[in-house]
C-alpha cells in the first residue's frame, strides 16, 4: 500500500507530516513531497482551462484554488538554426512568467491553512507573482528583492499592493534577509517551498498533453535556482511511474556563463567567479537545490551548458526577429540550442520542447539596451 504523501528531505532521508506549516527540514535542508502516482488522461480535468485541470496530481485537496488563469499556455512550433523546436511561451502566464505555476498552488496551500501574512524574496519574475497571488487570496506580502532588480518588476509587485523591501548587495544578500526575516513571518519562498515544485511540475503534464499525451524528447530550459528543472523531473517522473509515457525526456539546461553554479557542479568543477549578467534572473550564486537539480539533470540523461553573454544577447534579437519577445533570461535557453544540437543531445527527426520563461516586458530597462533605433532599419526586422 503507498503511504500517504508526506515532506521528505532527500539529502537525510528524514521526513515530515505533510500538514505541518513548514517550508525546510529541522536542519534547514530543502523538502519535497514523497513519490507520488501519476495521472491518467481520463483524470485531466478538461473543464478548467489552467493548471488546475491537473489538480489530480497534487498531493493535497485544494478546495479553493487561487487561480487567474495560469497555464495553458501556447506551444508554438518554429524554426531554429538547423531544426524545428517547440517553444513553449510561459509568458502568456498571468504575471508575465513561468513562476506563476509553483506561485498559484503553493499560495493556495498556505491560503487554505490560514496563512495570512508572508515573505518572498527574489530577483523580480517570483516576487511580483507571490505579489499578485497574495492580493488574489488576501494575504499580505513583502518582497525583498536585489536594489538593481529591473525597475518593471519591482512597479509590478507595488501595483498588486505589496510592500516592496529594496535589500542591498546581490540576490544572495536578499536570500540571506529573507532568511533573517523569516523567524517572524512565514516564508513562501519559490525556492524553498516544495508546493512550489508541485505547481512548476504541471509544466511537464501540460507538455504532455500538448503533444498528445505524449512525451517530448528533449526539454531545454534556462536555471538560476532550477525550478523548472526539479518541475519537470517531478512530473514527467510521475509520468513515468504511472506507465503514460516510455522514458524521461532528456533535461537540457542553460545557465550564463557569468553565473553557471550547477553547470559548473554537473560537469565536476568549481564554480567559477561571478561577473554580472544580462539574464539577472539567473544570477543565483548558491542555488538552494544544486544537488538536488544536478541529480534530476543525471537522472533524465541531459546535459548543461554555460552561455556567454553575446550568445544570450544574439538569442534575444533572433527570437524578436520571430516575433517571441523574450526577455534575456528565458532567452539564454534559445541560446543554448545550438550548442546542445551540436553536442547531439538535440536530435533529428525528435520532438525538442524550449521553455521561454518570461516577457521582454518584464526586463524593459535591459530590453532598451539591446534594441535601440539604430538597431531596427525603417520597416525592417532588427539587424
Amino acid at each position: 500500500m503507498r503511504a500517504e504523501p508526506h515532506y521528505v528531505d532527500e539529502r537525510s532521508g528524514a521526513s515530515y507530516p505533510i500538514d505541518e506549516p513548514r517550508w525546510c527540514g529541522d536542519d534547514g535542508a530543502p523538502l519535497t513531497v514523497s513519490a507520488l502516482p501519476g495521472i491518467t488522461p481520463g483524470q485531466v480535468d478538461t473543464g478548467a482551462r489552467s493548471l488546475w485541470r491537473y489538480r489530480a496530481a497534487l498531493p493535497v485537496r485544494i478546495d479553493a484554488p487561487v487561480s487567474l488563469g495560469e497555464g495553458c499556455t501556447p506551444l508554438v512550433e518554429k524554426d531554429w538554426g538547423e531544426g524545428r523546436v517547440h517553444f513553449k511561451l510561459e509568458w502568456f502566464s498571468p504575471t508575465g512568467s513561468f513562476k506563476d505555476r509553483g506561485t498559484s498552488v503553493m499560495i493556495s496551500l498556505l491560503a487554505q491553512r490560514g496563512v495570512r501574512e508572508v515573505i518572498e524574496d527574489s530577483s523580480g519574475n517570483g516576487g511580483a507573482s507571490v505579489a499578485a497571488y497574495c492580493a488574489a487570496a488576501g494575504i499580505r506580502a513583502r518582497i525583498l528583492v536585489p536594489e538593481s532588480t529591473s525597475p518593471a518588476k519591482v512597479l509590478q509587485s507595488r501595483a498588486y499592493g505589496a510592500e516592496v523591501q529594496l535589500v542591498p548587495g546581490d540576490r544572495d544578500a536578499t536570500a540571506a534577509e529573507a532568511l533573517r526575516q523569516s523567524a517572524a513571518t512565514y516564508y513562501a519562498s519559490h525556492n524553498w517551498h516544495p508546493f512550489f515544485l508541485q505547481g512548476t511540475k504541471t509544466l511537464a503534464y501540460e507538455l504532455w498533453e500538448d503533444l498528445g499525451f505524449t512525451a517530448p524528447d528533449a526539454v531545454v530550459t534556462v536555471a538560476g535556482a532550477g525550478s523548472t528543472v526539479l518541475g519537470c523531473d517531478l512530473g514527467f517522473g510521475e509520468l513515468l511511474a504511472a506507465g503514460q509515457i516510455a522514458h524521461r525526456p532528456r533535461l537540457l539546461v542553460a545557465q550564463p556563463a557569468n553565473c553557471a553554479p550547477i553547470h559548473a557542479a554537473f560537469h565536476g568543477k568549481a564554480a567559477p567567479a561571478f561577473s554580472p549578467t544580462v539574464a539577472e534572473g539567473t544570477a543565483i550564486r548558491e542555488p538552494v537545490r544544486l544537488p538536488e537539480v544536478v541529480s534530476a539533470v543525471r537522472r533524465s540523461g541531459g546535459d548543461m551548458a554555460a552561455i556567454p553573454e553575446d550568445a544570450i544577447v544574439a538569442a534575444v534579437r533572433g527570437l524578436a526577429a520571430m516575433g517571441l519577445y523574450a526577455e534575456p533570461t528565458s532567452a539564454t535557453a534559445a541560446a543554448a540550442i545550438d550548442v546542445f544540437r551540436a553536442r547531439g543531445a538535440i536530435r533529428p527527426g525528435e520532438t525538442t520542447a524550449v521553455l521561454l520563461t518570461g516577457s521582454g516586458l518584464k526586463a524593459a530597462t535591459a530590453m532598451g539596451a539591446l534594441f535601440t533605433p539604430e538597431d531596427t532599419p525603417e520597416g525592417g526586422n532588427p539587424r
